[in-house]
């Protein structure tokens, strides 16, 4: 082999080592990214989880309402139809 080819294929053999040297490197600096995001999918699930139970609180304190003035709709019909009473005195 002469010269030339011979620093030709080391060329091609450093060339080959440093871009996987590269490329293995990059992949090393995801970890890092995956868990800042894993760690920001755990803050949106547990702010999820709150406001579905904030928002099943609100439901069952509104169907507490809606049962209180059901109640009351009848007291207020029988009063408005109620004859009207004349004042004493």
């Amino acid at each position: 082999m002469s010269l030339t080819k011979r620093h030709l294929a080391n060329a091609r053999l450093l060339g080959v080592a440093l871009a996987a040297a590269v490329g293995l490197s990059a992949c090393a600096t995801y970890d890092d990214d995956f868990a800042r995001v894993n760690s920001r999918l755990d803050q949106l699930d547990t702010q999820v989880q709150s406001a579905a139970q904030s928002a099943e609180s609100a439901n069952q304190g509104a169907q507490q309402a809606n049962r209180r003035l059901d109640s009351l709709e009848g007291r207020v019909q029988q009063l408005e139809t109620a004859p009207r009473r004349t004042p004493r005195g």
